[in-house]
């Protein structure tokens, strides 16, 4: 794998010249440009024809909940939603006119991408663009929507950066590299420049998202020039951490594989220039987990509003977990949004994954008795747990055994650590209990295929209820059943709506079909009967246990 070396530069440093001089005779690297010399490229930056000076902003609700104060540099808010722009347009404007005349190319998982179209649209040149297969396609939109044109290559950054490569050469264009680069470097340092501005009081740590590492080199290149006492602390993805394993090994290593939730930041190999930068001034590296960068990104929406994408929101979960790790309180963190370019259909997975990462939310597989009034009993038990009645996020279960019932159960929390002590006072209480909260299989895949064939479910009617979200719904439920009427089937999950919509399986015999029809009435909850549908019995019903049912009502 080949990478592209910046171009040799002059050092702004004076006492390097003669240096530089004395030893081009020798070699034809460039002499490394010291934190000194960055500060004077950002503080001449061009980036400000495009690009704004961003708000940073206290995030009031996480401030209070950590005791640190935290503050947001909404670069969620700049033309592209990302700070991406600031290098490119600097890198850009330093072209000849001959240069621009023939055009750019880079390559890009979105956000660097819509700053070099961008860029290209304000200074009249062509953009070729070299996108990964795996882009979201809000950013592969945005991007032609500034008059870039297109390309999708390979599965990661490296993958469509090698395949830039080639087209540069082929077609003569200027590559206009997303991190490795000192114009790129000194453009993304003005975020650094803006928040030492923005806040002249005491600041504790600077937390930056690394994707290549181009901003976290222009953010610790300034702020090491300027205010040394602060500290810079580079976050990375745990399936995505190619400068911490860099920095830890003292030289540049190629990850086999990246995480692509983050798709801002799966790089597989960081740039020469920002390795050394960052090996010289980061102060301090982390990494966090899908999890924590949901739960981020409800945070960040919670205090502002918006929604950030997943690098957007690594600075912020790093600065919880170092928080929590430190027992720091008082102190003040900055943290940079750098990137807001949101697939609409990701939502999805963040919503589920959130709570979790907070841990607002446990999941359990519970063993219950199979006998009359257990599935009641259990419920009640949830009621009363110490520490106050919590919330039931998620149950599901599918008969399947004479003897035990395994239920997949989400319940609310109130803080870390709430799981282990939960399943443990179950325990007690003579149910079997699984913690589930930290398992990827059970979170990813398990909670959706609860269910499927069931030969012990006679006579069963299926249908699907409006529940009311308030206590004691699921109880009065419970309670206005038949003794002689079995559960076989239950499955809800909390959408966050003021309702729930549950599927229930229940064993009603033939003879009790009047008794049923009152016991719906008397429960008041809108329902619709799909014991006649076909997907029903496709892949829930046994063909021994099915029979004839009343025609489906409706409520």
């Amino acid at each position: 794998m080949t990478t592209a070396k910046p171009k040799p530069f002059r050092s702004t440093n004076p006492k390097a010249v003669p240096q530089k001089r004395a030893l081009n005779a020798l070699t034809p690297k460039p002499i490394a440009l010291s934190p000194a010399d960055y500060l004077i490229k950002i503080l001449n930056a061009k980036v400000y024809d495009v690009a704004q000076e961003s708000a940073l902003e206290q995030a009031q609700n996480l401030s209070q909940r950590i005791h640190n104060t935290v503050l947001l540099k909404r670069e969620d808010q700049q033309p592209v939603r990302s700070f991406k722009l600031r290098g490119a347009y600097n890198k850009m404007a330093h072209l000849s006119a001959a240069q621009l005349k023939k055009g750019v190319i880079c390559a890009s998982a979105g956000n660097h991408a819509q700053g070099v179209a961008l860029s290209a649209r304000r200074l009249g040149a062509r953009a070729l663009i070299v996108m990964p297969t795996t882009t979201p396609q809000v950013k592969i939109d945005a991007v032609r929507g500034f008059g870039g044109e297109v390309v999708l290559f390979g599965d990661s950054y490296t993958d469509a950066y090698n395949h830039a490569l080639t087209l540069e050469k082929k077609q003569g264009l200027t590559f206009v590299h997303p991190f490795d680069d000192p114009d790129v470097i000194a453009g993304q340092g003005t975020v650094a420049m803006e928040i030492l501005r923005q806040h002249p009081g005491p600041l504790d740590a600077v937390f930056v998202a690394i994707g290549g590492g181009g901003l976290v080199s222009g953010v610790a290149n300034y702020i090491k020039a300027v205010r040394p006492d602060v500290k810079v602390i580079g976050v990375q993805m745990n399936d995505s951490d190619a400068m911490m394993q860099s920095v830890t090994a003292k030289k540049r290593v190629t990850l086999a594989d990246v995480g692509l939730f983050s798709d801002g930041t799966a790089v597989k190999l960081v740039g020469e220039e920002t390795f050394r930068v960052a090996s010289g001034l980061v102060d301090e590296f982390m990494t966090v987990d899908t999890d924590a960068v949901c739960a981020a990104i409800k945070d960040i929406f919670v205090d502002t509003r918006s929604i950030v994408e997943p690098a957007g929101a690594l600075a912020v979960a790093a600065i919880k977990q170092y928080a929590a790790t430190h027992k720091t309180r008082g102190q003040t963190y900055a943290a940079i949004l750098c990137g807001a370019n949101m697939n609409f259909d990701r939502l999805r997975f963040v919503a589920e994954r959130a709570e979790v990462g907070e841990e607002r939310e446990a999941l359990f597989a519970v063993t219950i008795p199979e006998e009359r009034g257990s599935f009641k009993r259990f419920c009640a038990l949830i009621g009363e747990l110490p520490g106050g009645p919590r919330n039931v996020t998620e149950f599901n279960y599918r008969m399947s055994d004479s003897a035990q019932a395994h239920v997949f159960v989400g319940l609310t929390t109130q803080g870390r650590g709430e799981s282990a002590k939960i399943a443990k006072n179950f325990g007690k209480h003579g149910f079997t209990t699984l913690d589930l909260t930290h398992d990827e299989l059970a979170k990813e895949h398990i909670r959706h295929m609860v269910g499927g064939h069931s030969g012990l479910a006679q006579d069963e009617r299926i249908l699907r209820f409006v529940f009311p979200e308030r206590p004691g719904a699921l109880m009065k439920f419970l309670s206005l059943m038949r003794p002689g009427w079995n559960i076989s089937l239950f499955h809800y999950r909390n959408q966050g709506a003021d309702y729930g919509r549950i599927l229930v399986g229940l064993q009603v015999p033939k003879a009790d079909n009047k008794a049923f029809a009152q016991f719906l009435l008397a429960l008041g909850y809108p329902y619709v009967e799909e014991t006649d549908n076909p997907v029903y019995r496709l892949f829930l019903q046994t063909p021994a246990a099915a029979a004839p049912t009343p025609q489906s009502a409706k409520r």
